[in-house]
């Protein structure tokens, strides 16, 4: 959370002198408050942007799941829709037909029973998705626990500790009480047998994730549903799982298709996943899909008709860009399926070369590979005192490469890792880069006298931590 303040350090105002561009006469801007009139839009511009100069290079960020590529066609097509308002259905058909394909096509990849009546929608991110999916487990929850004349108080939902921020929020925005699967030696994150002792008639659902956030690694969604139906043969407990694919959603099905993980199981009554991430659009942009119309009650979807017409809608947002939704339905017919297997094992290649390089080094040793998403999380080897993943995380910053270092949650938080996700647009070639500078960090810590960095003093080079809750590595 922002808080203005409009002094520095030292006292002196944060107002800023420029000389519009660059010679004239100097004026002074106020950083936190309305200027009083108006200036130059070639002023304000270059204000703007070379303000913006001290952001990091977002091709060399390797902390965020978010596409920093995408090709110039798919951003020609948000230039032209930037002035569409995704919700205005009645006003832009063609753009709500296009999400409506786009639901329909994800349905299909995901092996809905009857993709012609998929039951969907786009969101501004795969967190919002997942909030709307929590959604309609709690309330099918409470409509069969009043159709039984029972209590609806105190619902509970169980999931792994390593679940996205987003979840913590939901928990904590709408009153549901989260119960975590810890981690617990090599183990990092959620398992069928701890899942099913957490469950009980309060529980409205499991949260599986298809690709961990801190070490790219799936969770055994299968097993997991198993388990469940074993647990409603004994106990007559019916509880869904929602699955969390914000990453592997766009993953999964193109290079792991023997993993069933989807509705193919029928215990899975809800998927999210992020369009901005391996969906492979720009931010942002995620979807929400549900098994059936009975997995999403009714009551949560609004109608309103003061746009035009009349508009369902179920989202947290309501005004919000179609720029996004169309960028997802080029690159759905652009790449296709077999388009889209040739980017993800493309970055999943390079993420094995990479992990399987920076083991070569030495002082490293993997906790992933890449080999499940194009993600992998390593950690100093022990026995190594003279830097730690902060020092590197800093040494690697220094170079333009944003690498993030954080520890695991409650249980492991010895466990200190780097982590790099490797995206469309990160090459072989810059892989090797890295690596070139890795090593010229790794020379410098290695022959260095002072005391390594750790995580209480590492400050904003910890890239990932959040800063609310520093259990969390983010999923950006």
């Amino acid at each position: 959370m922002a808080v203005w303040n409009d002094r520095d350090h030292r006292g002196e105002s944060r107002d800023l002198a420029v000389n519009p561009l660059f010679s004239r006469e100097p004026l002074q801007v106020p950083r936190y408050a309305l200027p009083e009139g108006e200036m130059e839009p070639d002023t304000a511009y270059q204000v703007v942007h070379d303000e913006l100069m001290l952001d990091g290079n977002a091709r060399q960020n390797l902390a965020t799941f978010v596409s920093t590529w995408t090709e110039p066609q798919a951003r020609a097509l948000m230039d032209e829709c930037l002035q569409k308002n995704m919700i205005d259905k009645d006003e832009y058909p063609q753009t709500a037909e296009l999400e409506l394909r786009c639901v329909h096509m994800l349905a299909r990849l995901w092996h809905a029973e009857d993709p012609r009546h998929a039951v969907g929608c786009s969101t501004t991110g795969s967190s919002e998705a997942a909030m709307l999916g929590g959604l309609a487990l709690k309330r099918r929850w409470q409509h069969r626990r009043r159709a039984e004349g029972r209590s609806t108080e105190r619902p509970n939902l169980v999931m792994g500790v390593n679940v996205q921020i987003c979840w913590d929020k939901f928990a904590d925005y709408f009153e549901v009480e989260p119960r975590y699967v810890p981690m617990e030696g090599d183990r990092y994150h959620l398992t069928p047998e701890q899942a099913v002792a957490l469950c009980d008639e309060n529980t409205i659902g499991v949260v599986a994730v298809l690709g961990s956030t801190f070490d790219g690694s799936y969770e055994p969604v299968a097993a997991v549903a198993a388990a469940l139906d074993d647990l409603q043969s004994r106990t007559g407990l019916d509880i869904p799982v929602h699955v969390d694919a914000a990453s592997g959603g766009m993953i999964a099905p193109f290079l792991d298709p023997d993993v069933e993980w989807d509705f193919r199981l029928p215990r899975v009554a809800s998927i999210n996943t992020s369009g901005h991430k391996y969906g492979l659009v720009m931010p942002g942009v995620g979807w929400a899909l549900w098994r059936d119309k009975d997995a999403l009650p009714d009551d949560l979807v609004f109608h309103v008709n003061y746009l035009g017409g009349d508009m369902p809608t179920f989202a947290l947002n309501f005004s919000r860009p179609g720029a996004q939704v169309v960028a997802q339905y080029y690159n759905f017919l652009r790449l296709g399926f077999d388009g889209y297997r040739r980017v993800q094992q493309t970055c999943r290649d390079i993420a094995m070369r990479l992990a399987g390089r920076i083991a070569e080094l030495g002082p490293f040793e993997l906790v992933t590979d890449g080999g499940e998403l194009p993600v992998f999380a390593f950690r100093v080897r022990a026995g190594v005192d003279r830097f730690s993943v902060y020092d590197v995380s800093a040494g690697l910053r220094e170079h333009g490469w944003l690498v993030p270092a954080y520890t695991f949650p409650k249980n492991r938080t010895d466990l200190a890792v780097l982590r790099i996700v490797i995206r469309n647009g990160f090459s072989h070639d810059l892989a090797d880069l890295l690596l070139d500078d890795l090593r010229r960090v790794l020379s410098r810590l290695q022959t260095q006298r002072e005391p390594h960095r750790s995580a209480d003093d590492a400050g904003t080079f910890a890239h990932g931590a959040e800063t609310k809750n520093p259990r969390r590595p983010g999923r950006h």
